[in-house]
C-alpha cells in the first residue's frame, strides 16, 4: 500500500465543494420522523424539560405537521395525551381517542407526509405501565397484546400510514400483525421498537407524554443497558413476526446496536435520538458550551453513520430547516 508523501488523504479535504462530493454518509429531511404530543387542551404548552418542543391541541399537530411537510420532514410520530386514564389504558384504542383524531386532522392537512403513531398503552394507564398488571402488580404480558393490537387496528381505522409498537411486550408484532391482516389491512407497515433499553435518557419524555410510572421501573420489560446480543435477538424476532422497520432506542448511546442490528437483519433500521439526548443539546447549548447546530448535525450524522435509514429525533425542524438551506 503507498504511502505518504505518494499518498494525502488531505487532498481530498481542500474545499467545501470536493469535501462533500466524497462524503460517504448524508442526511435529507425525507430521512427524520418529529415526534409530536397531542392534547385535549386548546393551543400549545411547553415541555419546561424540553427547550422547544410543546404539547400540542388537535388543530395545532395538523398545524404543525402541514409545517414540517413543507419542509420536507418524511413523517410524524403521534403520542397522545388523554383526558382520563384506567387500568386497561382504554383511551389507547378508543375510536375517538386523541391519536386517533390527531391523525384524522393531520391527513386532511397534508399530502405526502406519513402519519406514524405509537402503540402502547402507558400515557393511557393510570400506572403509567406498559400494559395490563397482575393483581401482584406485574405487567401481564399476554393480555396485553389484545388491547395493543386494538390501538394498532384503531390508529389504521383513522388513517395512520404506519403503526410503532412501544411497549417491549413478547409477540405484539405478531399479534399486531395478525390483527392488521385479519382486517384487511396487509399493506400497512409496522415500524417496531424493537430494541428499546430500559434507559436513563427518557426523563423529559415522561413530562411531555405524562407517562411516568407510578410504582417501580420498566426493568422487567424494557432492555438492560449492558446487553447488544439480545439486542440483536430481539430485533430478529420482530422480523420473524411481520416488523418491516426495527428500531434501537436511544441512538447515541448504542451506536454499536445499531450497526450490529443493521449487518444482521438488513432491514431498514430506525434509531430514536431521545428526550434526554435533546434535553442535553440544548441545555449545553444554552450555556454558550456548545454549537448546537453543528452538534446536532453531527450527532444525527453519526446515527446515520452507524447504520440507521431514519432517524426519530426532536430536532427534526432544525435539521430540516438547516439542509434544506433556510438557514
Amino acid at each position: 500500500m503507498a504511502r505518504f508523501p505518494t499518498v494525502r488523504p488531505r487532498r481530498l479535504r481542500r474545499s467545501a465543494r470536493l469535501r462533500a462530493m466524497v462524503r460517504e454518509t448524508s442526511v435529507e429531511p425525507v430521512d427524520l420522523i418529529a415526534p409530536i404530543f397531542v392534547t385535549y387542551e386548546d393551543g400549545r404548552h411547553p415541555v419546561s424539560a424540553m427547550p422547544g418542543v410543546e404539547q400540542l391541541s388537535v388543530s395545532a399537530a395538523a398545524e404543525e405537521a402541514a409545517r414540517l411537510e413543507s419542509l420536507g420532514v418524511g413523517a410524524v410520530l403521534l403520542f397522545g395525551i388523554p383526558e382520563s386514564k384506567d387500568a386497561r389504558g382504554s383511551g389507547a384504542y378508543a375510536a375517538d381517542g386523541i391519536v386517533q383524531r390527531a391523525v384524522g386532522a393531520i391527513k386532511e392537512r397534508t399530502d405526502e407526509l406519513l402519519v406514524v403513531t405509537d402503540v402502547c398503552l402507558c400515557e393511557y394507564t393510570d400506572h403509567g405501565h406498559c400494559g395490563v398488571l397482575t393483581p401482584e402488580g406485574v405487567v401481564d404480558n399476554d393480555p396485553t397484546l389484545e388491547l395493543l393490537a386494538r390501538s394498532a387496528l384503531s390508529h389504521v381505522e383513522a388513517g395512520a400510514d404506519m403503526v410503532a409498537p412501544s411497549d417491549m411486550m413478547d409477540g405484539r408484532v405478531g399479534a399486531i400483525r395478525g390483527t392488521l391482516d385479519e382486517s384487511g389491512f396487509t399493506q400497512v407497515p409496522i415500524m417496531s421498537y424493537a430494541v428499546k433499553y430500559a434507559s436513563a435518557f427518557y426523563g423529559p419524555f415522561r413530562e411531555a407524554a405524562d407517562s411516568a410510572p407510578q410504582f417501580g421501573d420498566r426493568k422487567a420489560y424494557q432492555m438492560d443497558p449492558a446487553n447488544a446480543d439480545e439486542g440483536v435477538r430481539e430485533a430478529r424476532l420482530d422480523v420473524e413476526e411481520g416488523a418491516d422497520i426495527v428500531m434501537v432506542k436511544p441512538a447515541l448511546p448504542y451506536l454499536d446496536v445499531i450497526y450490529r442490528v443493521k449487518q444482521d437483519t438488513g432491514y431498514p433500521v430506525a434509531a430514536y435520538h431521545v428526550s434526554g439526548e435533546y434535553s442535553m443539546i440544548k441545555a449545553a447549548a444554552e450555556r454558550g458550551w456548545i454549537d448546537e447546530d453543528r452538534v446536532v448535525l453531527e450527532a444525527v450524522t453519526a446515527i446515520r453513520r452507524a447504520g440507521a435509514d431514519l432517524i426519530i429525533t426532536y430536532f427534526a425542524d432544525r435539521l430540516a430547516r438547516m439542509l434544506g438551506g433556510e438557514e
